[in-house]
């Protein structure tokens, strides 16, 4: 037994040496870790258990490859249990091949069942050419399973080196994608066959960088500097979401005064011309201790991102107006919807800051989709039925008033601001068509439709006119957001609301 377990213990160091010490050293010289070191900032110390290490390939071309050149199995983040797989770069470049894919879908099989998490740390050459069309049918194993298991345990996608080819569609169809500044890149095509194919020269770092990503295509959520700094973020992502689609996300009470009342009333100025930072309103209705903002350098007119009210945690959405006036476009269309179905599906509930002036005009955004695109955001939050919650700070016009979750498409409450212009269109444009004759043949024009836009505001564009329709639930002093925000949060804890049975619905993609 004892010549046994020496082979045991040997076949076990084989494996978790992967590619060797010289390999394992160039990992590091280039600044990057390795699959197992990466697994052990990751998880809580001492709790990751290993599955499947001795899994082999079946080519006889490869040669030997061990543990198939990805480390999987599970372990605990901040003591609640994750799945997680982490590609090895020291082992064929971490390439992935048939049973490198059966390790991943096994692992992601085990994760479903258990509704837990599951976390990817891909560092990847692509697929295994070696093991031809096979490498290629694991990709689609694993595609097959982030779509199916969409929704029902959060996915995770951590980018800690090269991901090229097929292998960026399995992080597109995740949650959220980490990437670390300067180390990890995703595309489709790499830099020599761009140049190929369209003479066109450019570095890995310029066409799929986590600076291009998280600024430009938005596929990236979220970016760090390092990889400790980029596991860390992951880390503080998980203690906002639930385990699973059944379950309610974890309730954390912060170490404070619960007494405190920011002054919103000088955050926000009256004047709708003048602009603010909504993060200082976000500051100011949350628990102390952060908003973690989701795609923060990706269409920066709408601010999205998770935080707590008395612990609770809550999805954030608001319009920026430091930013475009916050006016919605195609790609804030995109990040907002695709926000909001992830915390419906996840059971975090919604609020909603408002402050819109419409959505953006202009040819390009007409011609590249802006109505498709707005229709998302209608759909996403119409198809929610989390709680929904709804505060209009200053402008809240046109059709753009309606998508933000407006009563008529299943807001369960809308609170207004006194400083709130709740109306079909501004003031001025609205005044310039109803007064065009009065403000035309008067004798001095510009003050007659200074007139008529302060009678148009103070007729139509004032949130008391939505109050005693019933689409404002209540007015209230900004000082109150918070202390508003926790009573409809208590109220709305046990809510249930159905829809129609249906396969599924066909958003507007």
């Amino acid at each position: 037994m004892y010549k046994k377990l020496d082979e045991l213990a040997e076949r076990r160091r084989r494996v978790e040496m992967g590619g060797g010490e010289k390999k394992i050293r160039s990992q590091h010289d280039k600044g990057k870790l390795t699959a197992r070191e990466r697994i052990d900032l990751l998880v809580d110390e001492d709790t990751f258990v290993e599955l499947n290490p001795f899994v082999e390939n079946t080519t006889a071309e490869i040669g030997e490859a061990p543990g198939e050149g990805v480390v999987t199995g599970y372990g605990k983040v901040n003591g609640r249990p994750v799945y997680v797989f982490a590609q090895d770069f020291t082992v064929f470049g971490g390439a992935l091949g048939e049973m490198h894919a059966l390790k991943i879908a096994r692992l992601m099989d085990l994760a479903a069942k258990n509704g837990a998490p599951i976390i990817g740390l891909n560092d990847s050459g692509g697929a295994r050419i070696q093991e031809g069309v096979v490498s290629l049918d694991g990709y689609g194993h694993i595609f097959y399973r982030n779509s199916i298991y969409s929704g029902v345990v959060p996915q995770i996608s951590v980018i800690m080196g090269p991901c090229a080819g097929g292998a960026v569609y399995s992080p597109a169809i995740t949650d959220f994608v980490f990437m670390v500044e300067e180390t990890s890149q995703m595309f489709i095509t790499g830099p020599k066959v761009i140049e190929t194919v369209t003479g066109e020269k450019i570095s890995s770092e310029d066409l799929g960088g986590a600076g291009v990503h998280s600024t430009l295509s938005g596929n990236a959520h979220f970016t760090a500097a390092s990889e400790p700094e980029v596991l860390d973020q992951v880390r503080r992502l998980l203690s906002f979401l639930p385990q699973n689609n059944v379950e309610d996300p974890p309730r954390i009470y912060a170490k404070e005064d619960d007494g405190w009342v920011e002054d919103l009333i000088d955050v926000v100025p009256v004047e709708g011309t003048k602009v603010y930072d909504v993060r200082q309103v976000i500051d100011c209705v949350i628990d102390r201790g952060g908003f973690m903002e989701v795609q923060e350098k990706f269409a920066r007119n709408i601010v999205v991102g998770f935080g707590r009210i008395d612990g609770q945690p809550v999805g954030i959405a608001a319009n920026q107006p430091k930013v475009m006036a916050g006016g919605l476009d195609i790609d804030s269309s995109d990040k907002l919807s695709r926000f909001i179905r992830f915390c419906d599906s996840f059971n975090i509930p919604v609020i909603t800051f408002v402050d819109v002036t419409g959505f953006f005009p202009g040819v390009n955004q007409e011609h590249r989709g802006i109505i498709r695109h707005g229709a998302k955001i209608l759909y996403a939050y119409s198809e929610a039925t989390v709680p929904k919650i709804t505060v209009i700070t200053r402008k809240a016009f046109g059709g753009a008033y309606v998508a933000l979750n407006s009563k008529a498409i299943g807001a369960d409450m809308v609170y207004a601001w006194p400083s709130a212009e709740v109306a079909v269109m501004g003031p001025e444009g609205a005044a310039n068509i109803i007064y065009s004759r009065q403000i035309r043949e008067s004798d001095d024009p510009a003050a007659t439709r200074a007139e008529k836009i302060e009678e148009y505001r103070n007729k139509f564009a004032n949130p008391y006119v939505a109050a005693s329709k019933g689409m404002v639930d209540d007015v209230i002093d900004p000082r109150e957001t918070r202390q508003k925000l926790k009573q409809a949060l208590e109220m709305l804890r046990n809510k249930r609301e159905d829809r129609p049975a249906k396969k599924h619905g066909n958003i507007p993609l």
